[in-house]
């Protein structure tokens, strides 16, 4: 049942005209806390976006209209070394999170956390989709919410009652991904083509957002040149510099 569930994930961008109750969101979020968190840092903290002037400003900034307008709830997930710096101070010390692993540690406690949420709301029957397009404006948004420092807003998340039923999106064969004792590239020479049929497929059947581009142009146009390059910037300004 729950890999039937965990297979059967698409994000759904159209939701019904349905909220979704404090008490729902309290108890997706309270699942969200139970993942599993490296040293229980728990380097995460939500905001949950009910004021509708701060849903269109998310909206407009992260170009996610539809979705922050339409869904029954929206979360910002963002990384939260603020709580743990207050957590030190309790004990009269301060806590250096400038290092690399830090931004590695919050950003996984981050995805862990958010993808328990995910997986509880579409165990009640709600759809969920990403937002990534967060970090498009991410000093912009840290301003509407509020954000303090040592606390990036890394994707947001809307939640709502689908509106659409989309076909899961063929992922890449198993064979891909996992290796056996060692790493072997040699494969995707032959399994890479074959994927890029199965999605140019996938493309041409669906019923909107039809595209002609395979998986490996879309990866290249996508990882060709840098992007968002402002995020550099933003990390070092809240607390996170590298060393």
């Amino acid at each position: 049942m729950v890999i039937e569930l965990l297979t059967s994930h698409a994000s759904v961008r159209r939701y019904k005209d349905e909220p979704i109750t404090k008490e729902t969101v309290t108890e997706l979020v309270r699942a969200g806390q139970h993942a599993a968190s490296s040293h229980f840092v728990q380097a995460c903290s939500v905001i949950y976006v009910t004021d509708t002037e701060k849903r269109g400003q998310l909206a407009e900034l992260s170009k996610n209209r539809r979705q922050f307008y339409t869904a029954g709830a929206v979360l910002v997930f963002c990384m939260d070394y603020n709580r743990l710096s207050h957590a030190a101070r309790l004990h009269g010390r301060e806590i250096d999170f400038s290092v690399a692993e830090n931004v590695l540690v919050g950003t996984i406690d981050v995805g862990l956390f958010a993808q328990n949420v995910a997986i509880a709301a579409e165990s009640k029957g709600y759809g969920i989709c990403y937002i990534g397009g967060v970090r498009n404006a991410i000093e912009e948004i840290s301003e509407v919410l509020d954000l303090p420092k040592g606390v990036v807003p890394l994707f947001g998340m809307s939640i709502g009652v689908p509106n659409e039923a989309n076909g899961v999106k063929p992922r890449l064969p198993v064979e891909a991904v996992l290796h056996e004792n060692s790493y072997d590239e040699e494969k995707y020479a032959t399994i890479l083509p074959v994927y890029d049929e199965i999605i140019k497929e996938y493309y041409a059947t669906r019923d909107s957002n039809q595209k002609e581009s395979t998986w490996t142009e879309q990866m290249a146009d996508f990882l060709e040149k840098p992007r968002r390059l402002d995020i550099k910037t933003f990390l070092e300004k809240q607390g996170f510099l590298f060393k």
